[in-house]
């Protein structure tokens, strides 16, 4: 009997012109790394991907460094004058009418840095934090926010050097973007908290002076910058993506081998059925899985005088299912790929593209998370789904209940004798049970903070 048809010509196959399905691609057996150009431009999540797992390095373009340098001019004039800037010369949230003096600018931008790094819980992964750095200075780079070039060149050489500072995990609200994490991300900027240098924990002082670099001292707006952003969030969200394709990639190919190893009928591929559904992703599932089975001989021994009339649906409605996932993952890619082109800073300086424009600073709310966590929870529920079909087609499989597809109790040799892989559905029911219980979303959830103005 052939194999399925899992050979390279199957593996690049993207079924249907203008597919969804991205197939997983293994990125890091780069020869080299290359270098990102910040220029006003998105990020990619390939880009942002590459960034987390250290195959490109961060560089900041000549027009963006002019755009910050306008803005930061902008923010130092008002530093100097007498206009109150939420942010720059006022307490922040619930003491945002508390005026700051001039005198007392840089003591405010280090005390918001070290107040909001109150994070609990274990360390976030370095590719996250990897991932939030790079999408801090992505953001910061395109010059609304008013700080000074140097901060995005810092963040560059701590992704180059892999410096990483170390981030407790919990404590972010998401509404207020990720106040506590970023605030831990700055305490490397300044040398306070505690950076993993060579795989191992260390003061940032320590390891800047062995690489060559200061700590730097904030001026007026960079703490708030630094801290105000959904850029966890961001970064999760391109870290989920990017292993959602692995993953749906194995349960594509899971799905045929169990189709084969069933002896199911392939009827349920057939284009017509899903071409009057009219759901792009089921129509894209349907074409992988007739690729995945082209050349199958255990369909054909099966084809003619099959006494089922029917498969069960975690057979016969896989592309049903699979392509509701695929379609799901198409909206959460489209808001996360948006995301990486946002500038999530509050207040945010406008009118520095050109010299000559009028500057304006507004305050907003573009640091709130709920596009994101709404497109996370959806993400969270369609992976849900692709475990729990292979869940149901394990227990299938296993069962033993198909007196049309002989195959012993769990695989066994000696059924009695052997338990054969009776608990390795075990095993799966509780993943899919832990996993259901995971994909409750959160981002209905709400709590006030900051004496009720957050």
């Amino acid at each position: 009997m052939p194999p399925l048809n899992l050979g390279p010509d199957s593996l690049t196959s993207q079924g249907p012109k203008e597919s969804r399905i991205l197939l997983w691609e293994d990125r890091t057996m780069r020869d080299a790394k290359y270098t990102i150009v910040l220029d006003g431009r998105p990020l990619s999540i390939t880009e942002v991907s590459d960034l987390a797992h250290g195959a490109a390095d961060l560089e900041l373009g000549p027009d963006a460094r002019d755009r910050m340098t306008r803005a930061r001019s902008e923010v130092e004039r008002i530093a100097t004058g007498d206009e109150a800037v939420y942010g720059l010369n006022t307490g922040f949230g619930s003491l945002s009418k508390v005026r700051i003096e001039p005198d007392r600018l840089e003591d405010l931008q280090a005390n918001i840095v070290r107040s909001h790094a109150a994070g609990v819980g274990e360390p976030l992964p370095r590719e996250i934090v990897r991932a939030m750095m790079s999408l801090l200075a992505a953001s910061l780079a395109r010059g609304h926010s008013g700080v000074r070039p140097l901060l995005v060149d810092r963040l560059a050489d701590m992704l180059r050097l892999d410096l990483i500072p170390i981030v407790p995990s919990r404590g972010s609200v998401g509404a207020s973007g990720d106040l506590a994490p970023l605030a831990h991300l700055a305490c490397g900027l300044i040398g306070e908290g505690s950076i993993l240098w060579h795989d191992r924990p260390a003061p940032p002082a320590i390891a800047f002076r062995a690489a060559g670099l200061e700590p730097i001292r904030l001026q007026a707006k960079e703490g708030l910058a630094l801290l105000n952003g959904t850029h966890l969030m961001a970064a999760c969200g391109v870290i989920a993506l990017t292993r959602f394709d692995r993953i749906l990639e194995a349960g594509m190919v899971a799905a045929a081998m169990s189709v084969d190893g069933c002896r199911a009928s392939h009827g349920p591929l057939e284009p017509e059925i899903h071409e009057v559904r009219c759901q792009p992703g089921q129509i894209e599932v349907a074409t992988r899985l007739r690729t995945l089975l082209e050349g199958s001989t255990i369909v054909e021994a099966h084809r003619e005088n099959d006494p089922r009339v029917q498969d069960p649906y975690s057979l016969r409605a896989i592309p049903q299912v699979l392509g509701a996932v695929v379609d799901a993952a198409a909206a959460v890619r489209r808001v996360v790929a948006d995301e990486l082109g946002a500038v999530t800073d509050n207040p945010l300086i406008f009118g520095v593209d050109a010299p000559d424009q009028d500057v304006r600073i507004l305050s907003g709310g573009n640091f709130h998370g709920m596009p994101l966590a709404i497109h996370l929870d959806l993400l969270r529920i369609a992976i849900t789904h692709v475990a729990g079909i292979s869940e149901r087609r394990t227990f299938w499989v296993l069962s033993g209940h198909d007196v049309h597809n002989p195959v012993t109790p769990y695989l066994a040799e000696d059924p009695g004798l052997q338990s054969g892989l009776m608990i390795a559905q075990y095993t799966a029911a509780a993943c899919t049970n832990e996993m259901q219980t995971l994909a409750n979303p959160a981002s209905v959830a709400n709590i006030s903070t900051s004496a009720g103005i957050e």
